[in-house]
């Protein structure tokens, strides 16, 4: 059952069990604002408590992409948003025969998590699930 808009949060609630997912009222409350405000939804809790499975439920019910961006030591921005691929802007400089209007053409670009998160989808907008945002350097974090 895929549903783009949620009428309740009851309405959101029993959808959640039907993907074995059970949620507390506050929580059902909270997601439900977020999808029809479309607003993000800032979780943090313990190790298990389903933060990872909730965006995944969401994803499912929705219809959604879900993009998730793994936090760690020494993340920069580029590998979170986007990067050039130098080795296609050499090889594309190399050939000739190509005409070449510019080396930063989106042609050239590694999308990353928070670039494809932000660029228009079909679906609607992904669900975007940053996990251990706190293993992030503070450079990062602040970001």
């Amino acid at each position: 059952m895929v549903k783009k808009n949620f009428d309740t949060p009851f309405e959101l609630t029993d959808a959640l069990s039907t993907r074995n997912y059970l949620a507390e009222e506050g929580l059902a409350v909270s997601l439900f604002l977020a999808l029809k405000r479309q607003r993000p939804l800032f979780l943090e809790g313990e190790v298990g408590v389903g933060k990872t499975e909730i965006a995944k439920v969401i994803a499912q019910l929705t219809g959604r992409e879900l993009i998730r961006l793994q936090c760690y030591e020494g993340l920069d921005i580029h590998q979170a948003a986007y990067e050039w691929n130098y080795s296609k802007q050499l090889l594309s400089i190399q050939n000739k025969a190509e005409k070449l209007d510019s080396l930063f053409h989106r042609d050239f670009l590694i999308e990353r998590p928070l670039l494809k998160a932000i660029l228009p989808h079909q679906n609607g907008a992904p669900v975007l699930l940053i996990v251990e945002l706190d293993r992030a350097d503070e450079g990062f974090e602040a970001f």
